[in-house]
């Protein structure tokens, strides 16, 4: 017998997802291309520790991870309880520009970036080791997050969807774990409402506490797959700086930051369809006004199938192309993940590629996109047949 659902009724009409959108492509040729003066203001911040220290040279996993140490980021947790619950995914959103600076992506384990339609980009969002008490603006699902939820065996916290979508998470074996939000006086859920904009914000730990309540099975998972050293393999290429562009709407840079061994974000403040004239701003966390700073930024190509005018079902399943940066420098990768699991890396020998332990954003273009290279500065261009 199935597990009843518990969801929050949405406040808002089902969000249609509508719109052309462009096309992936395969890793294989590159190009030569001097990328556009850029305007980056920068935010000086106090940055996050990357790991905890002293390290086991052996790293950790993919498998056999200590009861206190994070399968999703190979560090040890100053609280091992809390790898004793399911992950959780949360919907953010990027477009409009005025919902930056996000709540609580600062926190999360891992960051899943991905077109959505109209040139936009949504996040997905996956905590574990930290709670944050404000993540959003939380909205709605997209085809791609059954394949997450199923992987890292997470709650999801969403904010609608449009119906086709809706329809496969409601026919799913994780129905019991979506959570659709609204304010109400036992809900995980709240609204901000600066300047009416009337943001839905999300709770992680009163998420996972609301869940448990609600009947909804919340152990630990079997979260593993994931490679973790501090030592960073041989036969990188040394990249400093990678671009993503998704659209003239939206796309973002990294920029590595030798001093911390982390990755800087810088976004999009205007729209440049004619792709020469870019402008970028610092992106920080409202939240804990940190700048976001990831310690691996892995670029994935991954098939886009179109499911109807504007809307593409991007699919996780199986294994495809990857380029993994960590530490400065750039590895040619493959991505793969089974029907339960979450996404690891190996190298072209099929060895385990090791992440360095800390925080990974995964930037999903289209099996065709293009990549440029000048020096140590790489941009990547989502397309998609």
């Amino acid at each position: 017998m199935k597990k009843l659902l518990f969801i929050f009724v949405s406040l808002s009409v089902l969000l249609a997802a509508c719109g052309p959108t462009t096309s992936p492509t395969s890793l294989s040729p590159t190009e030569t291309s001097v990328p556009p003066t850029l305007q980056s203001p920068t935010v000086t911040l106090e940055l996050q520790p990357t790991s905890n220290l002293p390290y086991p040279a052996e790293g950790y996993g993919p498998t056999n991870f200590p009861s206190n140490v994070d399968p999703l980021t190979g560090l040890q947790v100053a609280n091992p309880a809390l790898l004793e619950r399911r992950p959780m995914l949360v919907k953010v959103s990027n477009m409009g520009r005025d919902n930056r600076p996000q709540w609580g992506l600062s926190l999360a384990d891992i960051v899943f970036e991905y077109y959505t339609e109209e040139g936009s980009t949504r996040f997905a969002a996956v905590f574990l080791g930290n709670n944050a008490d404000k993540v959003g603006p939380v909205r709605s699902g997209r085809f791609i997050d059954t394949y997450l939820v199923r992987g890292y065996k997470a709650l999801f916290a969403f904010g609608s969807a449009y119906v086709a979508e809706m329809n496969r998470f409601m026919n799913s074996e994780f129905v019991d774990r979506l959570f659709i939000g609204f304010q109400e006086s036992n809900s995980p859920f709240s609204h901000f409402d600066p300047n009416g904009y009337n943001f839905l914000l999300v709770d992680t730990a009163a998420l996972s506490d609301f869940a448990t309540t609600k009947g909804v099975e919340n152990g630990r998972q079997n979260l593993d797959g994931m490679s973790f050293k501090l030592e960073p393999p041989a036969g990188g290429q040394p990249v400093t700086q990678v671009y993503v562009r998704y659209s003239g709407a939206v796309y973002n840079r990294w920029d590595y930051n030798a001093a911390t061994g982390r990755y800087l974000r810088f976004v999009d403040t205007a729209n440049d369809y004619n792709d020469n004239n870019e402008q970028y701003a610092q992106l920080t966390d409202r939240l804990t006004n940190q700048p976001i700073a990831f310690d691996n930024l892995v670029v994935l190509y991954a098939t886009h199938e179109l499911y109807s005018p504007g809307i593409y079902d991007i699919q996780l399943t199986g294994s495809g192309d990857a380029v993994a940066f960590r530490d400065g420098q750039a590895y040619q990768v493959k991505w793969q993940r089974g029907s339960s699991d979450v996404v690891s890396l190996t190298n072209p020998d099929g060895t385990p590629f090791p992440f360095k332990p800390g925080t990974t954003w995964f930037e999903v273009i289209g099996t065709t996109s293009r990549l440029q290279q000048t020096n140590q500065s790489w941009r990547f261009i989502h397309q998609m047949p």
